[in-house]
């Protein structure tokens, strides 16, 4: 193993980058360099559509009581920005003042909405390459993977990132606060799945099995601020609920259609800070172990300057010692020792391009998204998602996000973006207007949930809705537009 002088916190045993430099190449022979490169270009080009807002709006301020100023605004928008401003808000801008809460919000909901139109052309150069794909799946024996993260924004790029797992109709995301998913929710997306693979529907799929993944999260360089906010930044116990809901899920499918019938579970926690990974080993009985694991980054360390096969046996015999009952199915440590290796190019990405550890280790998010999330926008930190049907259900949630968010913006003066968004199926009739009245009600129970930052102008929402059968992608909503069909 080679040492580095010179490293960002050499003092940290917990930090890869502390076995290599900064700003020297990994040389670890199981990285892929290539597919890092196209990755940090998405990064790249994501983040740059929403990195000139802020310096845009001072702009404007300093110019809006020119004569030409509504004319002017609209160039420079175009100019860094792509795409127009609301007229009215420019052109009233002489009366009462530029509205720069209503522009800061509308500028961060455009440059997602260009985010997701970007979609196909921003992913294709690294979807390409991602190690675990539906057919790496299927090979290990399952049909869907369900995976429920944190909703923390810094868990946002976890499939493409830090799974290495491309986005395909195989694999599912929904993030809950503190990764406390829903049970009888994930029960009946459980059974849905079924029927599609005993009536013939999921192809190939006779024999292979339904995964549920539950993500939670650990700060490895400040764990006592900047874990969890669910628990508190308690890892204890950020671990010890994600592993009591996989084992709720167990139990409600054996209660409910016989002992056996149960999806395979597994528990894997994620260091926010180098996006190094720790997956608990489950046994023959699929039981997640909170104290049984592998930890990615001791891989790295342990691995630096080993050939690509020696490197792979040291991952299989930590995987192996670490499960010591030898109940893991084939399937299950083909899968895990996939993800620990994958990780290990994730580990590299964020030593080459972020110094080893992030410069913003907690929450650096743009908007929230309630309702249902867009699996378009793969990146970490863009949005702090609370999943729900209605806002009653989905307080908890929501009400972390709102906390992160009077620390992010509302101490600033900015305001909070929320967009609501919602799924529906064009081949239901009706299906999209009911999609637009969910919308409209669920705005209505937040800006009555957050009254005094409505009231403030420091609470801005937006609806959009989506087709989950067709093209139709992230339409906004007007709220004072009659529901009519697309």
């Amino acid at each position: 193993m080679r040492s580095v002088a010179g490293l960002r916190q050499p003092q940290d045993l917990d930090n890869p980058a502390c076995v290599v430099g900064a700003d020297q190449r990994c040389e670890h022979a199981l990285v892929d360099q290539a597919l890092n490169e196209r990755l940090y270009a998405y990064e790249q080009r994501v983040r740059g559509r929403f990195a000139p807002i802020v310096g845009l709006l001072k702009t404007l301020s300093a110019l809006q009581h020119e004569l030409d100023f509504a004319a002017r605004a609209q160039q420079l928008a175009h100019a860094q920005l792509g795409y127009a401003l609301p007229d009215r808000l420019l052109n009233d801008a002489w009366i009462g003042g530029l509205d720069l809460r209503a522009l800061h919000a509308h500028c961060i909901f455009c440059s997602f909405k260009a985010c997701i139109e970007g979609t196909a052309v921003d992913q294709a150069p690294w979807l390409e390459r991602m190690v675990i794909d539906a057919a790496f799946l299927r090979s290990c024996g399952y049909h869907t993977v369900d995976i429920s993260p944190c909703a923390d924004g810094r868990l946002q790029g976890l499939l493409p990132f830090v799974f290495r797992m491309a986005p395909n109709d195989a694999v599912t995301v929904k993030a809950y606060a503190g990764a406390l998913f829903d049970v009888e929710a994930d029960v009946a997306d459980w059974t849905r799945r079924e029927l599609e693979r005993l009536s013939g529907g999921l192809v190939g799929a006779e024999s292979c099995n339904y995964l549920k993944i539950a993500v939670y999260h650990h700060s490895s360089s400040n764990p006592c601020h900047q874990g969890c906010a669910a628990h508190g930044s308690q890892d204890h116990l950020a671990t010890t609920a994600a592993t009591a809901k996989l084992d709720e899920l167990r139990a409600a499918v054996d209660n409910s259609f016989g002992r056996g019938a149960a999806p395979e579970t597994l528990l894997i926690g994620m260091d926010t800070d180098t996006d190094a990974i720790r997956v608990h080993l489950p046994d023959a009985q699929s039981a997640n172990c909170p104290l049984r694991y592998v930890e990615s980054a001791t891989l790295f360390r342990d691995t630096l300057g080993l050939s690509a096969p020696a490197a792979r046996e040291a991952i299989t015999r930590a995987v192996s010692s670490a499960a010591r009952d030898g109940g893991l199915r084939p399937g299950m440590r083909q899968l895990i020792e996939r993800l620990l290796e994958a990780n290990l190019s994730q580990i590299e990405y964020v030593i080459q391009h972020h110094e080893g550890r992030y410069a913003d280790i907690g929450h650096n998010e743009r908007f929230i998204c309630a309702g249902e999330a867009m699996s378009e926008l793969q990146l970490r930190n863009k949005f702090y998602f609370a999943h729900l049907d209605t806002v009653e259900e989905g307080a908890p949630d929501l009400d972390v996000g709102i906390k992160i968010f009077t620390g992010l913006n509302v101490s600033r003066g900015l305001p909070v973006p929320v967009l609501v968004h919602f799924h529906y199926a064009s081949r239901v009739p009706g299906a999209r207007e009911r999609a637009i009245g969910r919308c409209r009600r669920v705005r209505a129970a937040i800006e009555s949930r957050y009254a005094s930052l409505h009231a403030q102008g420091l609470l801005h929402c937006q609806m959009a809705v989506s087709d989950q059968d067709g093209s139709e992608r992230c339409t906004w909503i007007d709220v004072a537009t009659v529901a009519t069909g697309h």
